[in-house]
């Protein structure tokens, strides 16, 4: 019923050569990602400042979160603004540059080795993320439809720039003095600006759209989302003045505070979008999604408890540190993602094989496309390592840790396996 809706105004805007290189690569990178994780367990438990978590953190910030999302934009921009994506040359760009760059940041931080290699690394990201926000830009100004969920992707996307920049600056401030402190200072403001400004504000707008799109519902309420992109904004702008000028620990429960707020309200929108359902059969996919929103509380609650320890003694606790990473990057963005995947690559790739079909009689629908019972074993294997690393993490504990991981590897493979079996799909035989 759906499928028509969210393939027809991209298909003749945005080519599957365009999105799915994003898709392959970020499936890759969670491989890869979980791989380092099995191998680097004993990294967590100690602190979180050590070359090995540096590495994962990056691959699974840049190339899973941020390679899918910057594939899905892509795809799903022209739903959001109603109008064609500007240039799929500028997506090509964006694509190879970061594509190049990720593998040389992440050998940079694994060897611990920040010079030129890193530093190129990082200058190919930045030049991938000024490709892309040009053409968000460009694709939003040649728009007649301005809405919430094109304002949340285009914030986003400067949030995103201002990340990349201050890492860039940050790895070339290990060798030479470009920055007025040493970069481990200012490494909460780098996380934030990206955890916040691009993930955070990029699955609320996105996800804003896709959840009631995809549960069928007649719930809508732009007023909300705006309250909500306000409070996410506000909270993130009150944060980095509070970091700017050296503001007590304390203080930073009002910017916390403000984006738990914003996450409660985004909440109650996806129990109407879902009270207020025309489907009632929600599938597998829609669960995780929906699953991911719950865990999005979870980061923020982890948050506070880490405020509470700094004002409570005079530094973190490692343990609640790679705790409240761990639950952001393997937990409410890799529950969103192992969701959305399979609710927007089948259509992809549907549009991809069939739309020259349609009229040469019955046709399989997206979800034919790939294997409902090797999603719920990846989605059960995920759900177990997730919860068995976390406590892993929590009581230092080793066997724990290589348990979780083990679960978790399963799941990109499952991942891997799904993503690479409906790419390479093949038109069905009568």
């Amino acid at each position: 019923m759906f499928g028509p809706a969210l393939s027809s105004p991209v298909a003749r805007t945005t080519s599957y050569k365009v999105v799915i290189p994003f898709y392959v690569y970020a499936a890759v990178s969670f491989l890869v990602a979980t791989v380092l994780l099995l191998t680097s367990g004993g990294a967590f438990t100690g602190h979180y400042f050590q070359p090995h978590i540096l590495a994962i953190t990056h691959v699974m910030a840049l190339g899973w979160a941020t390679m899918i999302i910057l594939g899905a934009s892509h795809q799903l921009l022209p739903v959001l603004i109603e109008s064609d994506l500007y240039s799929n040359k500028l997506g090509h760009l964006s694509f190879g540059l970061a594509a190049v760059g990720i593998p040389l940041l992440v050998y940079g931080f694994y060897t611990f080795n920040l010079g030129v290699v890193a530093q190129v690394g990082g200058s190919l990201v930045t030049g991938a993320v000024l490709a892309y926000i040009a053409n968000i830009i460009l694709s939003i100004s040649h728009s007649k439809r301005k809405n919430v969920h094109a304002m949340f992707v285009l914030t986003a996307s400067i949030w995103l720039l201002l990340t990349v920049s201050l890492g860039l600056a940050l790895l070339f401030n290990f060798t030479s003095s470009v920055l007025p402190e040493n970069s481990l200072s200012y490494l909460p403001l780098h996380a934030h600006l990206g955890l916040v400004g691009w993930f955070l504000l990029l699955v609320l707008g996105v996800g804003s759209r896709l959840i009631p799109m995809f549960l069928i519902s007649k719930y809508s309420a732009p007023r909300l989302l705006w309250v909500v992109f306000a409070l996410v904004n506000t909270g993130l702008v009150v944060y980095g003045s509070l970091f700017l000028f050296h503001a007590g620990p304390g203080l930073s429960f009002l910017p916390a505070a403000m984006v738990l707020l914003a996450l409660l309200l985004f909440a109650y929108y996806c129990g109407q979008a879902y009270k207020e359902r025309i489907r009632k059969k929600v599938d597998d996919q829609m669960k995780i999604s929906l699953l991911a929103v719950a865990l999005l509380l979870l980061p923020t609650v982890v948050l506070l408890a880490l405020i509470g320890v700094l004002l409570a003694s005079s530094g973190a606790q490692a343990n609640v540190v790679l705790l409240y990473g761990f639950t952001i990057f393997f937990g409410w963005l890799t529950a969103i993602i192992l969701g959305m995947t399979f609710k927007t690559l089948p259509f992809i790739v549907w549009n991809k094989v069939y739309r020259h079909r349609a009229s040469m009689g019955k046709m399989p629908s997206p979800k034919d496309l790939f294997s409902g019972p090797v999603y719920r074993a990846m989605a059960l294997a995920y759900l177990l390592g997730f919860v068995l690393f976390g406590c892993g993490i929590i009581f230092a504990a080793p066997f724990l840790l290589m348990i979780g991981s083990i679960a978790l590897l399963a799941t990109a493979v499952l991942y891997n396996w799904s993503v690479l079996r409906l790419v390479n799909h093949k038109p069905f035989r009568k």
